[in-house]
């Protein structure tokens, strides 16, 4: 399995933050936030999902085993606990892992996130079939009108192959689809939770995001303006502040 620590030894003293990606994706897309939180005296594990990126395997097919998963990297590394930042697919997975492993986490952040996250049916097929469409799909959906990436599209150059779209997105994109036990266990989340949503996401429309926030006991809400689903790019530096007043406080 690959973790990416911002660069620097694990340091047993300090908390930990565990950053998961969201479907298809890899650990670069916390590019500009490893090192931040890094700065901020936290360890940093940014993850490659099994099957993702620099991790070998077979994708997970399902947020239940992700969730068993993190909980195994964590007996590897001897760690008592967990901070848990999850975008998109990631907060389901945070979600579930709050509730099933409780005593294992000490706060969760959701980012652009919800307790159901239902996949359109065409996306599912394009993406089955190893078709590019789905990622032409995910980009019309995933980012706020047009915006134009320095080096071009971040999640074009994460999965760009059949195969990827294939073995990858199409597997994560069914286990978002199937993962049903979310609201149930929204009311069971005992840790300290800050959600953050984009006012112009389309994937999970603010009304959605606030319904999901309200559910959960002893959680904050922050609402970043003019950004859509992919806050970890478009407003990085936004959430970065966001996050790190929620975990010194």
């Amino acid at each position: 399995m690959f973790v990416s620590t911002g660069g620097t030894d694990f340091d047993k003293e300090k908390s930990s933050i565990l950053l998961i990606h969201g479907s298809g994706l890899t650990h670069i897309v916390w590019s500009l936030h490893e090192q931040f939180y890094v700065s901020q005296g936290f360890n940093v594990l940014s993850v490659d999902l099994p099957g993702h990126g620099n991790s070998e395997g077979p994708s997970l097919k399902s947020i239940e085993e992700i969730s068993d998963w993190v909980k195994s990297l964590m007996n590897v590394l001897d760690i008592e606990k967990l901070i848990i930042i999850g975008h998109s697919q990631g907060c389901l997975v945070g979600i579930d892992f709050a509730v099933r492993y409780s005593n294992l986490i000490n706060c969760l952040v959701l980012v652009a996130g919800s307790y159901k996250m239902p996949v359109n049916q065409d996306l599912i097929d394009y993406a089955e079939a190893g078709d590019e469409k789905a990622i032409l799909l995910m980009m019309k959906w995933g980012y706020e009108g047009s915006k134009a990436f320095i080096g071009g599209n971040p999640v074009k150059k994460i999965i760009n192959s059949s195969r990827e779209i294939r073995e990858v997105l199409a597997v994560d994109l069914n286990a978002c689809n199937n993962y049903k036990g979310g609201k149930e266990s929204l009311e069971k989340i005992n840790c300290p939770t800050l959600c953050i949503f984009g006012d112009l996401d389309k994937m999970v429309p603010l009304e959605v995001g606030n319904k999901m926030a309200s559910m959960i006991k002893n959680s904050e809400k922050k609402i970043i303006n003019n950004c859509g689903h992919m806050i970890i790019f478009e407003k990085a530096f936004e959430m970065r502040k966001i996050v790190k007043e929620f975990l010194t406080k």
